[in-house]
């Protein structure tokens, strides 16, 4: 009996960002530079996890989508959101929530 296929976990956040800002597969595809033609098949290839997409191109990928690279490749949810909420902070800001959380980890 051939064996169900899972999505992989970074299928699976490709493709939840890609829907939340409501973008196709081609549309994610030609902004990081694949060929047109081709671009919705790869990109539903990696969602599928059927290919897993090399790091330089999870890399376009996330950026793209305006997310770091750690989040495609994070396995638990709530720290993936974590990481993509500290992610939209500005840079400052970011900085900052850090900061304070290490120090409430270092005191407790």
């Amino acid at each position: 009996m051939p064996r169900a296929r899972s999505t992989s976990i970074v299928g699976k956040r490709i493709k939840e960002l890609r829907e939340l800002h409501g973008w196709s597969q081609e549309k994610i595809g030609v902004d990081i530079g694949l060929d047109e033609s081709s671009s919705r098949a790869r990109i539903s290839r990696y969602e599928l996890g059927v290919h897993e997409p090399p790091v330089p191109t999870a890399r376009l990928i996330a950026t793209a989508l305006g997310a770091p690279l750690t989040y495609l490749y994070c396995e638990d949810d709530k720290m993936a959101s974590l990481l993509l909420s500290l992610h939209r902070l500005k840079p400052a800001a970011r900085n900052r929530k850090v900061e304070e959380f290490l120090g409430q980890l270092n005191t407790a």
